[in-house]
């Protein structure tokens, strides 16, 4: 850290740039309060995907669910965008309202991270989808049952 900069409390969230014919997708994080593992089970994965289909401010993409953290990638529904700590905040409202044991889960923000060309969204899509094997939930990716793809967001 830079000598007489305090460390940051809280997630920043630039608004996302808008770059002449390039898309604009960023990979969301979203924290489960104490790390609790509550997401991955069936009832948690449909009231998100429900949530995420009804919050169209953004559209989502690829997603993996793990047991206390969501990642997921995501572009804009409407122009002109919308703050995604918003939609996001919106979205955790919606779960929790349709699946109970979602009320009051996740911390209150989210971490963002603008996808900067195709190489950056390739490497994040592979971390993102090799998650569940790093932290040693399945021994290959593909067996994760909580993952998937709601739209093709394409670099």
């Amino acid at each position: 850290m830079e000598k007489g900069k305090k460390p940051r409390k809280h997630p920043a969230h630039p608004a996302p740039v808008d770059r002449h014919n390039k898309p604009v997708i960023l990979m969301v994080t979203v924290s489960t309060v104490k790390r609790l593992p509550v997401l991955a089970n069936r009832g948690a994965e449909r009231a998100l995907l429900d949530a995420w289909r009804r919050s169209d401010y953004w559209v989502v993409g690829n997603y993996v669910i793990m047991p206390d953290h969501i990642h997921l990638f995501c572009a804009p529904g409407v122009w002109p965008t919308r703050s995604v700590r918003r939609w996001v905040a919106y979205w955790k409202r919606l779960a929790g309202s349709s699946e109970p044991s979602l009320r009051g889960v996740f911390v209150w923000d989210c971490w963002d991270t603008q996808m900067r060309n195709q190489d950056h969204y390739a490497r994040k899509l592979e971390y993102v989808d090799t998650n569940p094997a790093r932290d040693g939930l399945v021994e290959r990716p593909e067996d994760w049952p909580f993952r998937g793809r709601l739209n093709e967001l394409s670099w």
